[in-house]
């Protein structure tokens, strides 16, 4: 026995390490286990504190601001059908009010056609010398 008492004492030692070191590992997984807990308490805690009441305000706002948009986009469409409204009803009045006044314009052309073509025939007629007279005009 006197050969292996070294031996025995170094796998005791080896054997109360281990399970000193298994310890240890253990309680560093606990510790890790309840730093994550309460971290994750305090991120839930810090969430529902200022984050949530936050959160609550973005999506108020932006439900405003869709109802806004949707609003903008309605009365622009709006605008939008009545300027093409105007603008048709405009091209259709300039049209008759052309067609009106060519009509007009056509109609005093052709009276002062008129009239400088009895004139111009009135002037030449004067011109021209009168046919002689026929015998049956002496008797």
């Amino acid at each position: 026995m006197g050969d292996l008492y070294p031996t025995n004492v170094a796998l005791i030692v080896m054997a109360v390490f281990s399970v000193l070191e298994a310890l240890v590992l253990i309680g560093i997984a606990v510790g890790g286990f309840m730093v994550y807990r309460r971290i994750m308490q305090l991120v839930n805690d810090l969430e529902e504190r200022q984050i949530a009441p936050v959160r609550a305000k973005v999506d108020a706002i932006l439900g405003d601001v869709k109802t806004l948009t949707a609003r903008v986009s309605e009365e622009a469409e709006r605008v939008d059908h009545a300027i093409h409204g105007t603008i048709n009803r405009v091209d259709d009045t300039a049209e008759h009010l052309k067609s009106t006044v060519r009509d007009k314009v056509s109609y005093v052309a052709g009276v002062i056609r008129g009239v400088r073509a009895a004139i111009v025939s009135l002037l030449h007629t004067e011109h021209r010398p009168k046919p002689p007279a026929t015998a049956a005009g002496r008797l």
